[in-house]
C-alpha cells in the first residue's frame, strides 16, 4: 500500500488579531497592537493549502479553535449571567487576559502535537502526543481541543492518542515544532530527531535572553510512550545562540524531509554530535545536509525571513525537492541571493515557490508553522471519516465559508465587541458539519 506525508494545515480562526503575546518571538512582539485581517489571513492560508494539492501533495485541513474562549476565563474567575457578560466583565478587569483567550495561535498547527508513525513505533500503530504549550498561557488553552480533533479525525485501533504531558517547566513541550523524521521512504522505519531548547539538570548551557520552550525531558518522555527504538531516535540541543536571537523553535532554523537536513550553521549547539548520530542511526542510506552558513545568511536574516520555516517536498515524479518560503525572502536581499544560487547550483532543492503569508508572518509563523505532518497510507486516508482533505469542491467550500463568515480588518478593541464570539460560534458550528468532525466544541 502507497504511503504518504499528509500535510493538516491549520485554518487561521476568526478572531486572528495582533495582540504580540508570545515573548521571543521577534515577529510578533514587533507586530502587536496592530490591525489584522483575519479574513485576508485565512484565505492566505487556503491558497498555500491549495496549491500544494494541485501540485499533487495529500494535503488536509485542521480546524481552528473555538475563541474567545469562554471556558478558560470562568476558570480564572470572571463571572456573569451569559458568556457574553463573562468577556465584558474580562474587558473591564483584564483586557490582557481577554487578548489572551482571543488569541488564534492554534492555526500554527506545527505546535499542536508531536506524531510518530506506524513504522517507527514498537506496536505499529501511529502515536499522537498533543502539545501541553506550557510556556505561553494563550497557548497552553489549546490542548483539551487540539486532542479532541485529532480523535475525531484518527479514529480507530490504528491510532494510539496519549495524553499531554504533565504541566511545569520540566516537561514544557511544543509539538513537532521541535521535532524531525528522517527516512528512506515514508513507509519505512525513520530517524526521529527531537530538538530541545533546554535539559532541566543543566540550565546554563541554555539561552539567556529569552525563554528554551521544549525540554529534554518533555521529548524523551514522548519518544518512551511512542515507543520509539533507542537506536533510532536522536536528541540535540537548539544552538542558545539561535534561541536568544528570536528562534523560539527549532523550525525556523531547520527543516527536513526524508533524506534531506536543511538548516543554519547555528541550528544546533553540536552540530558534528548530531550528524554523527544521525548517520549511525539512519543505516546504509545516506543522509544529506544543506547547511548555511553565516556567512551566506546571518541569524539576523533567518529570523527576519523565516527562511528555515520552510516546507521541503518531494513533489510526486519528481527526484529533487521543492522549497516552499515566505515572500519576505525574495524581499531580503541576502537570503534571494542565497536562494538563487540555491536552485542554480545542482543541489537536491531545485526550486523555490515564494508564497504570500504576511498576515501569519506578522504574528510570527511561515509556512512550516501551519502545518502538522502525518504519515499515512492510501487506505487510512480513504477509511477517515472526517472530511479533512483537500480537493477542489472542498477548496471551494471552504473559501465561501470564509468570505461569509470573516471580518476583514481586527483591532485589539475590536476583541471587546460581543459580537465577536457570536460570530466566531456560528461560523466554527457550520465548518464542524463542513469537516463532519461532530461536536468538537464545548459550546456545541
Amino acid at each position: 500500500m502507497k504511503t504518504f506525508e499528509v500535510n493538516f494545515d491549520g485554518l487561521v480562526g476568526p478572531s486572528h488579531n495582533h495582540a504580540g503575546l508570545s515573548f521571543g518571538n521577534r515577529a510578533s512582539s514587533s507586530h502587536g497592537g496592530q490591525t489584522s485581517s483575519p479574513k485576508q489571513a485565512a484565505l492566505q492560508g487556503l491558497e498555500k493549502m491549495i496549491s500544494l494539492s494541485r501540485q499533487g501533495m495529500k494535503q488536509a485541513v485542521l480546524p481552528p479553535h473555538d475563541r474567545p474562549h469562554v471556558p478558560s476565563l470562568r476558570k480564572l474567575g470572571f463571572t456573569g449571567k451569559t458568556d457574553i457578560d463573562i468577556i465584558a466583565h474580562a474587558a473591564k478587569k483584564a483586557p490582557k487576559i481577554l487578548a489572551s483567550v482571543c488569541s488564534s495561535s492554534s492555526m500554527w498547527a506545527a505546535n499542536s502535537a508531536t506524531v510518530s508513525p506506524f513504522a517507527d513505533t514498537e506496536d505499529g500503530r501511529t502515536h499522537f502526543t498533543p502539545a501541553n504549550l506550557n510556556s505561553m498561557f494563550h497557548r497552553s488553552i489549546e490542548t483539551d481541543t487540539t486532542s479532541t480533533i485529532l480523535k475525531s479525525i484518527f479514529r480507530g485501533d490504528e491510532y494510539h492518542h496519549h495524553p499531554a504531558l504533565p504541566s511545569g517547566q520540566t516537561y514544557s513541550d511544543e509539538g513537532a515544532a521541535n521535532h524531525s523524521r528522517l527516512c528512506s521512504s515514508y513507509g519505512d522505519q525513520g530517524v526521529e530527531l527531537f530538538v530541545y531548547g533546554v535539559c532541566q539538570t543543566d540550565i546554563a548551557s541554555g539561552p539567556k535572553i529569552f525563554p528554551a520552550r521544549q525540554t529534554r525531558q518533555a521529548s524523551e518522555a514522548i519518544a518512551r510512550s511512542h515507543g520509539l527504538r533507542a537506536g533510532k531516535t536522536v536528541f540535540a540541543q537548539q544552538h542558545p545562540r539561535a534561541i536568544d536571537a528570536g528562534v523560539f523553535h527549532n523550525d525556523v532554523i531547520a527543516v527536513a524531509n526524508k533524506n534531506l537536513l536543511f538548516c543554519h550553521q547555528l541550528a544546533f549547539a553540536d552540530p558534528l554530535l548530531l550528524r554523527r548520530e544521525l548517520d549511525s542511526s539512519f543505516g546504509d542510506d545516506k543522509i544529506i545536509y544543506i547547511e548555511v552558513s553565516v556567512d551566506k545568511v546571518s541569524l539576523k536574516d533567518a529570523v527576519a525571513s523565516y527562511l528555515f520555516n520552510s516546507q521541503l517536498l518531494l513533489l510526486p515524479d519528481q527526484a529533487n525537492y521543492n522549497l516552499i518560503v515566505p515572500i519576505e525572502c525574495a524581499e531580503n536581499r541576502a537570503v534571494k541571493c542565497y536562494l538563487d544560487e540555491l536552485e542554480s547550483d545542482h543541489s537536491p532543492i531545485n526550486a523555490v515557490q515564494y508564497l504570500d503569508l504576511r498576515e501569519s508572518m506578522n504574528n510570527g509563523g511561515g509556512p512550516a508553522c501551519l502545518r502538522f505532518r502525518v504519515v499515512m497510507t492510501q487506505k487510512q486516508i480513504e477509511e477517515t471519516k472526517a472530511q479533512v482533505f483537500l480537493d477542489e469542491a472542498l477548496y471551494k467550500d471552504l473559501k465561501h465559508w470564509i468570505e461569509r463568515h470573516y471580518r476583514e480588518s481586527l483591532h485589539i478593541k475590536d476583541l471587546l465587541d460581543p459580537n465577536l464570539l457570536l460570530e466566531s460560534r456560528t461560523a466554527l458550528d457550520e465548518l464542524s458539519q463542513l469537516l463532519c468532525l461532530g461536536a468538537i466544541y464545548e459550546f456545541q
